[in-house]
Parts: structure tokens; C-alpha cells; sequence
């Protein structure tokens, strides 16, 4: 999981996933923390991204770093624990103009059923589950 958060730091924005209904929806983003030994992401409670989750919590993440390219797919399971939202704002100072730990709408979410892959043109795959 390390290794993922790693690359996901290096890459600054990634893509995700998800569905809504039956059209896939796609996003960049830029929030990633390890918290707890769990990989977090953020949004807000209020945009699609969220009620998407909510609705159909498997999601793909898509990062490139120039050479690699990783695809995540995992289970987003939303936290509501105030620690979680505090560290996330710890990691992402500029999130505290856009949103609160305690405002109803700033949501983390851990990834869990993940399956990350590797792949490079230079390089056999490489996965990785967490």
C-alpha cells in the first residue's frame, strides 16, 4: 500500500472512476493520505462524486507518472471519524478554505478490496492488494 501511496503523491493528480447508473463517470483528484494503515481519499458530501460512491462504492483510480501508469480498483468505504477529516486537512492545508472537519460535508473515504497494478512499457506488471 506504500508503494501506491507513494506514486500517488509523485503523480499529484490521478483519475477516478466511478458509476452512475450505468454511465461511468471520470474525475481528476488530488487528495491522497495514509491514515490508521488505510489508504484515504476526500471530496465533499454535496458532489456527485460522493452520491456516486455512496451508491456504487467500487471505484478505479488511474495515475501516470510519465512512464508507469497505475489502475487501483478498490472498495471506497466512507469515515465519518473527525480524526480522519483533521489529518486529511493536516496533509491539504488549502482544504480548510473549502471545507471543516465538523461541516456535514467534508468526506474521507479508506480504500479497501484494492487491487493496484503497475504497468510500464519497460517493465514486466507489478500488483499489488491491500
Amino acid at each position: 500500500m506504500n508503494e501506491v501511496y507513494e506514486f500517488l503523491n509523485k503523480c499529484e493528480t490521478y483519475y477516478l472512476a466511478t458509476m452512475d447508473g450505468n454511465e461511468p463517470k471520470v474525475r481528476p483528484f488530488g487528495t491522497v493520505a495514509l491514515y490508521k494503515g488505510k489508504l484515504y481519499i476526500q471530496t465533499g458530501k454535496s458532489k456527485s462524486v460522493s452520491k456516486q460512491m455512496m451508491s456504487n462504492p467500487r471505484v478505479e483510480i488511474c495515475a501516470f507518472d510519465g512512464d508507469t501508469w497505475l489502475r487501483l480498483a478498490a472498495t471506497a468505504v466512507n469515515d465519518d471519524d473527525i480524526k480522519a477529516k483533521e489529518f486529511m486537512f493536516e496533509k491539504y492545508p488549502m482544504l480548510k478554505s473549502m471545507y471543516k472537519a465538523d461541516d456535514g460535508n467534508t468526506q474521507v473515504l479508506y480504500l479497501t478490496d484494492a487491487v493496484a497494478v503497475f504497468n510500464s512499457f519497460s517493465k514486466p506488471p507489478k500488483t499489488i492488494k491491500f
